[in-house]
């Protein structure tokens, strides 16, 4: 119902008074504006839903007083037509750094740094809440000026740089002000990342699983601080605990990492909104269950330079998927209730924004929820609704005016108004020229086109079918336009647009002087043509689980399966089986048996085939994004669970050999390593889904070479020595034994998470997988174990276990170790392949594992190996990647052998298991096939097609000369015990 507004001269302004009205004035006489100004006959955008298409926008005093379709205007208004142009509140960006100098990357020195630098504050030196940017910020003209033309007004700005990165502050880009009129909040956010800072040397996190332990720990340890349990003043506590009512922001920046950031909130009861990385739509039920409203960059990739066909070579197809399929990810959040807004947040140029912008557009991002990323939703995000983002009464008076939709290519932004503030971007043509026109000169006819908008048109000129280099521009209605033609000659038109007329003429200069000209109309402009051209057909691979190749285009389910007439490696008292049936039913091996009935079952025949249990890897380094946390030589507090990587192909790889489950172990670069995570490689799931439920509890420990740095070069971290190495572990022990009593005593006590891990192992909660060599180390540990009363559970690689079979069989201790391997540096010089059947032979339940990415995929030969080498029987030489590792990492009761009632992890072979002709033809993983070598084969075949269609689709893109980037090679990194 329209409403009919009559406003009282007198108006009284609450909340926003005049920043400046209490200084003094040194010169001149002091004036004050406080007439009303009135945008008359207006499409307004009072917000991304709400438009009124022809209206007035009253502002006074820098704020909207009235946005209506009929609106009486006080005595003391000053109008301003705007028909035919359209306004929209101003645009907000709340990630940027705008007005915050970067931090310059602190050259390291050789030694490592492992203590604080600071007295007073936190104890490590990336966590920095203590940093308010309001006390950095010095506003840019000039980058206010460039954002300004995009149509922003307001940015929220912080200092980009450590783990916890204290405030932020919300700023309006008003170049005619003060800051004290333009800081619109000074403590407008509070700011993390995983990422250390750039200017700061201390060692510790190193990985991105540290980063997670340290932000885990800096909450328990300010909850303690709260509770007045510290008698000293912890600046960085008492900042986080100050600022925790404020909106909190994490730079999370790829799908996987808003997961993470999202797990830490959960935690501790916190809803960040998370900047993401573009990559979500990969992700979207887990990212949708986050419920966390994201931040979203617009640097989608621009296309590949394919020309070349050996650099294509070079590119993964992720890469190329994720230019083909990025700008499609602002429409499938949109369409799966994920909240978000926009950011120029990492885009190479800023002028790209609205590029970008209106490619997601193209791809499906509806103009309306483009808008609401642009205004309403970023100041909901910052709590700010009632101030900016709307063209509201009592609101900022913060617009932008337009030619028309602000979305459409050739749209001009003539004024943004910030804080009732004119900033001239553009000044309007008063007449259209567009339309189809006939140049005659010297008995040479040129067909010229303009086309574009009114404000912003574009020429294009022909000389019989020719289209002929040209430059044109069209501002202040000055028309200029030069042109080589066939026969090289150049022409240089000049013609000032007096008025809406048919034709028009001026002065054009060529070789032959100076001369008029007319430009005769031949046809009147039509925008029709122009906006069939400007939709461009849109080609979107789909998306797979994951989203590389070899990806599924649904998640496996589960099925029921019946194999017939297998060979049934059963891994249990029953051996090996011919001629059986094994059938499948919801994940469990349901029945094993001859003549089994199928039912409604899917028949398999194995006739001629072999079925055993999947392959157990105790000790694995794939699907993770790192594998040390090197900056303590404890780093119990971190876990393998943080940094599982779901997208490694080296996954498929493994399932493509016939590993179904494996230990993920951090690495080797400490006495007392991280926690491990126990994975079922189901591929394509999230990390989350791939961990075991109820999983049991390890972590890694270490001996050796490694951990006392011999092989680092310069470093100071102590222990340099095995001798240091032993007194880690009982320094660890007796300080977890004590925080043991502490805990039992019932006194309040600070919540320690490497200490809670380290007590587990004292309360056998928790079992330890310990790197080992050398016959000395091993009997150490055996020994300090036994002092603190709990058993070491495996030894890895324990490549000299056969010297000391007997007392590790003795201690009860396990075995995970290498067929073959040997003299691959000093301390692995008495190697033999012997080992395993020896420790086997004194009663040690011993694994074959891989510690590596390539001999995953073929174990069930590296288990063959012991029949040759210590004359293992087939059986029991297959027992060491199944029924053996799943003994030693304690999930026997569920996979390693095929029973009734265990979950249905099995390989379908073409042959003998252990022969070195045998193919694993099926991988299932409760009871879903995983890998199907038929399918493979077919995949192979699709991958080929697929990579041709996006190299087509990329020299398209080239051809209309689009930007390009160069093709980059991408490998992830093969990692080891050692890799940092």
């Amino acid at each position: 119902m329209k409403q009919k507004i009559l406003f009282i001269t007198l108006f009284t302004i609450s909340n926003f008074l005049l920043a400046q009205d209490y200084f003094p004035e040194s010169k001149g006489v002091k004036s004050n504006n406080h007439n009303y100004t009135a945008f008359t006959n207006a499409k307004i955008y009072i917000t991304p839903t709400t438009v009124i298409e022809s209206g007035t926008l009253l502002i006074k005093d820098g704020q909207i007083i009235s946005a209506s379709d009929q609106t009486v205007l006080p005595k003391n208004t000053v109008v301003i037509d705007s028909k035919n142009k359209t306004i929209y509140p101003s645009f907000i960006d709340i990630y940027s750094d705008f007005g915050i100098e970067k931090p310059k990357r602190n050259g390291r020195g050789r030694s490592s740094q492992y203590d604080a630098t600071r007295d007073g504050f936190y104890w490590n030196d990336h966590i920095m809440p203590e940093t308010n940017a309001i006390e950095k910020f010095v506003f840019d003209d000039k980058k206010a000026e460039e954002l300004l033309k995009l149509g922003f007004g307001v940015v929220n700005t912080h200092l980009q740089d450590g783990i916890a990165r204290g405030t932020g502050v919300l700023v309006a880009l008003n170049k005619n002000s003060s800051n004290a009129d333009r800081i619109l909040n000074d403590r407008s956010a509070q700011y993390f990342s995983f990422t250390k800072s750039a200017i700061k040397s201390q060692s510790y996190p190193t990985s991105l699983m540290g980063a997670t332990a340290l932000l885990r720990q800096f909450y328990n340890d300010a909850d303690w601080y709260a509770k007045g349990n510290i008698n000293v003043t912890d600046r960085s506590l008492e900042a986080l605990n100050s600022n925790k009512d404020l909106v909190q922001i994490f730079e999370g920046g790829s799908k996987s990492n808003v997961l993470r950031a999202d797990k830490i909130g959960d935690a501790f009861g916190i809803q960040y909104s998370i900047l993401g990385g573009g990559d979500e739509y990969e992700m979207i039920p887990a990212i949708k269950a986050t419920h966390a409203k994201l931040i979203l960059p617009l640097n989608f990739p621009d296309a590949y330079d394919v020309s070349d066909p050996f650099s294509e070579s070079f590119l993964s197809l992720s890469d190329m998927r994720h230019w083909n399929q990025a700008p499609s990810n602002p429409k499938i959040l949109a369409e799966n209730g994920v909240v978000f807004s926009f950011t120029l947040n990492n885009l190479k140029e800023t002028k790209d924004f609205k590029e970008k912008l209106n490619k997601a557009i193209n791809y499906g991002l509806s103009k309306t929820k483009a808008l609401e990323a642009l205004t309403t939703i970023p100041a909901e995000i910052l709590g700010q609704s009632n101030r900016i983002g709307a063209l509201k009464k009592g609101m900022e008076a913060n617009f932008i005016i337009t030619s028309g939709d602000y979305f459409d290519k050739e749209t001009i932004v003539y004024e943004n108004w910030v804080q009732g503030k004119k900033n001239l971007i553009k000044t309007a043509n008063t007449n259209d020229i567009r339309g189809n026109y006939t140049v005659t000169l010297n008995s040479k006819v040129f067909n010229l086109s303009i086309k574009g908008t009114a404000d912003s048109p574009k020429a294009t000129v022909k000389q019989d079918s020719t289209v002929l280099t040209s430059k044109f521009n069209f501002e202040n209605n000055w028309l200029n336009l030069s042109f080589a033609d066939n026969s090289s000659e150049t022409y240089r038109f000049s013609s000032l647009i007096t008025s809406h007329k048919k034709d028009f003429n001026g002065k054009v200069v060529t070789i032959h002087g100076e001369q008029d000209f007319i430009a005769t109309l031949t046809a009147p402009y039509s925008s029709e043509k122009d906006k069939d051209e400007a939709s461009p057909k849109i080609e979107l691979t789909p998306v797979t689980y994951p989203n590389l190749g070899y990806g599924n285009l649904e998640l496996p389910k589960q099925q029921t399966i019946l194999f017939k007439n297998a060979t049934v490696w059963t891994g249990e008292d029953d051996g090996i089986l011919t001629n059986t049936d094994v059938l499948v039913k919801d994940g469990k091996i349901a029945k094993i048996g001859k003549d089994l009935s199928a039912g409604k079952a899917k028949v398999i025949d194995a006739t001629g085939k072999h079925l055993t249990a999947g392959i157990i890897d105790e000790h694995s380094h794939i699907a993770a994004l790192a594998i040390n946390e090197s900056g303590h030589n404890s780093s119990a507090e971190v876990t393998m669970e943080d940094v599982v990587d779901p997208d490694d192909i080296s996954i498929y790889y493994a399932l493509g050999g016939g590993v179904t489950s494996l230990q993920l172990l951090h690495g080797s670069a400490n006495p007392i390593g991280g926690r491990s995570a126990i994975l079922k490689l189901k591929w394509g799931e999230t990390a989350e889904n791939m961990i075991y439920d109820n999983s049991p509890k390890f972590i890694k420990f270490a001996l050796g070479e490694n951990v006392k740095q011999s092989n680092w070069g310069s470093n100071n971290r102590f222990p340099q020595t095995r001798m240091g190495v032993e007194q880690v572990f009982i320094n660890y022990f007796q300080r977890a034994k004590e925080y043991g009593e502490k805990k039992k005593s019932g006194v309040p006590y600070r919540y320690d998470e490497e200490m809670e891990t380290l007590l587990e192992i004292l309360n056998g909660e928790r079992f330890i997988s310990c790197h080992s060599y050398v016959q000395s180390e091993i009997n150490m540990l055996m020994k300090v174990a036994e002092k603190f009363n709990f058993k070491i559970n495996t030894f890895t690689h324990i490549l000299e276990g056969y010297k000391v079979a007997d007392k590790m069989a003795e201690h009860g201790v396990g075995a995970a170790t290498f067929s073959d391997w040997w003299a691959y540096k000093f301390e692995v010089n008495d190697a033999i392949p012997y080992n395993a059947a020896i420790m086997q032979q004194q009663g040690v339940t011993v694994a074959i594992n891989s510690d590596d990415q390539e001999m995953i995929r073929r174990l069930n030969q590296e288990a063959a190996k012991t029949v040759k080498y210590g004359g293992m029987t087939e059986l029991e030489a297959w027992k060491m990647v199944t029924i053996n590792p799943a003994k030693l990492l304690h999930i026997d009761d569920r996979v390693g052998s095929i029973k009734k009632g265990k979950d249905a992890d099995l390989v379908l072979w073409s042959d003998h298991p252990m022969s070195i002709y045998s193919k694993a033809e099926k991988t299932l993983i409760e009871g879903a096939i995983y890998f199907d070598i038929e399918k493979d084969k077919q995949q192979r075949k699709d991958i080929a097609k697929e990579r041709a269609k996006l190299v087509d689709l990329m020299l398209q893109e080239k051809s209309k000369g689009k930007k390009t980037q160069k093709p980059k090679g991408k490998s992830k990194e093969e990692m080891t015990c050692e890799s940092l």
